[in-house]
């Protein structure tokens, strides 16, 4: 498994991603960095090989180079689930696509990764295989830790995606 770090260091030219895992948000603000904070706790799993992750941060058009390169898209993300604080979610294909048009505010970042998603489809590149991980937020205040219910939901989404990422294999 290789780690990335920034995503500016992924050569557009070399062989396809098997499965890119991008954490979105900002972990200065508690439960908004709950996908990079999945992220980091996935650098220290045995993933196989093929599989990337990426700190996505609030980047937007950046990732667009990314997901087109990739097989299998798994994003994270802190996600309006009207649900419970630590809530995992896990939208697949068309159901990642219908809650990301779909719900009011689904994602802290929904507009920046519904327009990726909406230029690779527009240029064919859209990977077939994508879901989304939603975890629901409790606070956004200043702090570089996850309030304890979405540090639940780290670890419940670390775990399931680990297994995505072996299923795939």
């Amino acid at each position: 498994m290789q780690d990335v770090m920034e995503p500016a260091v992924l050569d557009p030219s070399s062989e396809r991603i098997a499965t890119l895992v991008i954490g979105i948000g900002n972990n200065l603000f508690g439960d908004d960095g709950a996908g990079i904070h999945v992220i980091e706790q996935l650098r220290a799993a045995d993933l196989p090989d093929g599989v990337e992750l990426v700190d996505g941060g609030t980047l937007s058009f950046t990732l667009l180079d990314f997901v087109e390169e990739t097989d299998r898209l798994i994003v994270v993300d802190a996600a309006e689930l009207h649900a419970d604080p630590g809530t995992v979610e896990i939208f697949k294909d068309e159901a990642m696509d219908e809650f990301l048009t779909s719900s009011k505010r689904p994602s802290v970042h929904e507009v920046n990764l519904l327009d990726v998603l909406v230029a690779a489809r527009i240029r064919g590149t859209l990977p077939e295989r994508r879901t989304l991980v939603g975890i629901q937020p409790l606070s956004l205040d200043w702090s570089s830790t996850p309030t304890p219910e979405v540090a639940k939901g780290v670890a419940k989404a670390t775990e399931a995606i680990s297994a995505m990422c072996r299923d795939a294999a």
